[in-house]
């Protein structure tokens, strides 16, 4: 078995839609593949259902953020962060957007028409600075080589780890976090860049001073021992590109400020402010810890899910050249010369289509994990209490019953008429689920969502991109669902 999906599918075309598999005398493994599977373990009854234990070494590499952690700690911490990522507030960040996407394409300019470029990388290193400058005011280009490296071994590291019975602590945190930097070549980590941007805060007088250094997790403890010249060159970023997703009245680019800092003028705060400045009514102040948690969590999440969804999606143009014709047509149509701005989406329904079609054969997260908490029936199945229960959007969105020709390319099926193809929404509301379902849904979704259209008009407007070789690359399934080979694309200029 290549890997956990390969196991899962290969299950479920055997076995049918609810699969049980007895892994100890007292505890079974659950897979569910339908809509009504999902709706009622994430939604109808999910206070019987917590991260499963197979996220505790995620949780030993990131910390204990919004992704990995559960009761009050999650609840505050999610009352926290979700103004930024409104709706309203998540446009204000579309220029960041934009602007990395339109600085990118400045230097594909410079390379030769026909040239090879690994678009897996490129993507990765545009979303990390679209994250670095729009959530934590950080110009993280310097960093996205090692964190791209950190980030493919952490998973790697984390999926192996899933299945050794390990005592789960700080002996084995400490352990883990040492091989995934052995195998991903990473002295730091994620934890190195995860303390310089929070020491550049701090340097910056952003935020209370709070904590002791006996608080701090290891991205505390980095920050901290960071060298001087690191710190400067940090702190020196963090005061252009900070600007970003605050709203500073002088962040325009005469006044010596990082020109990707100027083009978010006029929001009212970026993650990390919202992150330190916690207190006062929400109760006491954030740790360093949880914090550089926080930080560590939004870095991994933020970026690596969207550069894997822009990397499927230029793969699938290139593959199905008619898709990809007509995306061009609506973008030459609607934009004409110019980039897109964040009241263009709604205005891009093609674009959208592409986008939600890619996600539901590709989905973020392609697997989500519970333990059952007390005895539970989930369509006639019952659910003893402390079963492990996983409920695979890669299964849900490819489910026959719900989705004609389920693993088909066609984005017409998210049209609002369905072009004949679909009826525009999926039959049951929870068929489509790229982010998850319930309280838990993830709290990016929009944020997500704007990014991957805004960069692919801009980069589309201007150029194709041509897979090398034929057909598409098998996922390979990680905590993500990346490309499983290299993807090297032939780029191309348009016109």
């Amino acid at each position: 078995m290549r890997s956990p999906l390969d196991g899962y599918v290969r299950l479920a075309a055997r076995y049918g839609d609810t699969i049980r598999i007895p892994y100890s005398p007292q505890s079974s493994f659950y897979l569910f593949s339908r809509p009504e599977h999902a709706e009622h373990v994430l939604a109808a009854n999910q206070d019987n259902y917590v991260k499963a234990v197979t996220y505790r070494p995620l949780r030993a590499l990131i910390g204990d953020g919004l992704l990995t952690s559960e009761g009050e700690r999650w609840r505050r911490h999610r009352r926290l962060v979700q103004p930024v990522f409104s709706r309203r507030h998540v446009t204000a960040f579309g220029p960041v957007m934009t602007g990395s996407a339109r600085r990118l394409a400045a230097r594909w300019e410079g390379l030769a028409n026909g040239t090879v470029i690994n678009v897996v990388g490129q993507m990765s290193a545009l979303t990390l600075d679209i994250v670095g400058v729009a959530l934590f005011g950080s110009d993280l280009t310097g960093d996205a080589d090692e964190v791209s490296r950190a980030i493919d071994a952490g998973q790697r590291v984390a999926v192996m780890a899933s299945f050794l019975p390990l005592p789960w602590g700080p002996r084995s945190t400490k352990a883990l976090r040492a091989v995934a930097r052995r195998v991903g070549r990473t002295p730091e980590g994620i934890e190195g860049p995860v303390g310089r941007i929070v020491s550049a805060r701090r340097a910056a007088g952003r935020g209370a001073t709070r904590g002791s250094a006996s608080e701090a997790s290891a991205a505390g403890a980095s920050a901290a021992g960071a060298s001087a010249a690191g710190a400067s060159a940090a702190g020196a970023s963090a005061a252009g590109a900070s600007a970003a997703g605050r709203g500073l009245a002088g962040a325009q680019n005469g006044d010596g400020q990082d020109p990707a800092a100027a083009e978010t003028a006029g929001t009212t705060g970026d993650l990390l402010d919202v992150l330190m400045a916690a207190g006062g009514p929400e109760g006491s102040p954030l740790t360093d810890a949880e914090i550089g948690d926080e930080v560590a969590t939004f870095m991994v999440a933020g970026h690596e899910t969207t550069a894997n969804s822009l990397s499927w999606t230029l793969a699938l143009l290139s593959a199905y050249p008619w898709a990809r014709d007509q995306l061009e047509a609506e973008l030459d149509t609607v934009l004409g010369d110019r980039d897109p701005e964040p009241g263009d989406a709604d205005r891009l329904p093609w674009t959208r289509a592409v986008v939600s079609e890619v996600m539901r054969l590709y989905p973020p997260a392609w697997t989500i994990e519970r333990n059952a908490l007390t005895d539970d029936e989930v369509a006639g199945t019952a659910v003893p209490a402390g079963s492990l229960v996983a409920v695979p959007p890669y299964l849900v969105h490819r489910h026959p019953d719900f989705w004609p020709d389920p693993a088909g390319f066609d984005p017409r099926r998210f049209l609002a008429d369905g072009g004949g193809h679909g009826a525009g929404e999926p039959r049951h509301r929870y068929a489509y689920i790229p982010f998850g379902g319930g309280r838990r849904a993830c709290v990016g979704s929009s944020f997500a969502e704007l990014e991957t259209v805004l960069v692919l008009a801009t980069l589309a407007r201007r150029y194709r991109l041509e897979l090398t070789v034929r057909g598409i690359p098998a996922p390979a399934a990680n905590i993500t669902l990346r490309p499983g080979r290299a993807l090297p694309m032939r780029l191309l200029h348009r016109g």
